[in-house]
């Protein structure tokens, strides 16, 4: 039973990152990525790291992903439009990536003994993926990358919101230009008569 529901997250974790990086729509794609992370927080629990599974959907799914929604609807991103540009920078990149990617993977089951046919690896100790050994990981040996991370995430909201505020006030500007000089608001005021008004 274990095993079954292993695979079923393990599976839905794979499609749903997979929709995450092909779908147009950015709302989808974070709500596909929601469903990522619970799926691996699922994986967490059933490898025997609870803490890991409670920060995966506290930390991640409910905080870091409700700040790309909030600088989504922000910045008014819509849906990506179908462009005529050329897609083969992009194709080679995904591929070098699977690539990498499936070399990372064979690397880390041939370094944990994970073969056909052979032992069963040893199990997960209580020292191992316990709160005090994972604290004592994050704060002692990845303490610098930690910092590093909150670092890029500050600046990345403080970008987002810059961004934001300059395109808020240009649009403020421009409608409160076209209001002064007496035009429909759907129509722009052409050059000169926004010299008028402001005048």
């Amino acid at each position: 039973m274990e095993t079954l529901i292993f695979s079923l997250f393990a599976a839905l974790a794979v499609g749903s990152s997979i929709v995450v990086i092909t779908h147009k729509s950015p709302i989808y794609s974070t709500l596909s990525l929601v469903l990522t992370l619970l799926s691996m927080a699922v994986l967490f629990v059933l490898l025997g790291a609870p803490f890991l599974g409670a920060v995966q959907v506290l930390v991640y799914a409910g905080a870091i992903v409700v700040l790309f929604l909030f600088v989504i609807m922000l910045l008014n991103v819509q849906k990506e439009e179908t462009a005529h540009v050329d897609r083969g920078a992009q194709l080679w990149t995904a591929i070098v990536g699977v690539v990498a990617f499936l070399g990372m993977f064979w690397l880390a089951f041939w370094r944990t003994g994970l073969r056909l046919g052979g032992p069963a690896p040893q199990p997960l100790t209580q020292e191992f993926v316990g709160l005090k050994g994972v604290a004592a990981e994050l704060f002692g040996t990845y303490l610098l990358p930690f910092e590093m991370v909150g670092l890029l995430l500050l600046v990345a909201v403080i970008g987002a919101t810059v961004a934001a505020r300059r395109t808020g006030e240009g649009a403020t500007l421009q409608d409160d230009a076209v209001y002064a000089s007496g035009e429909p608001l759907g129509e722009p005021a052409p050059p000169s008569s926004r010299k008028e008004a402001n005048a």
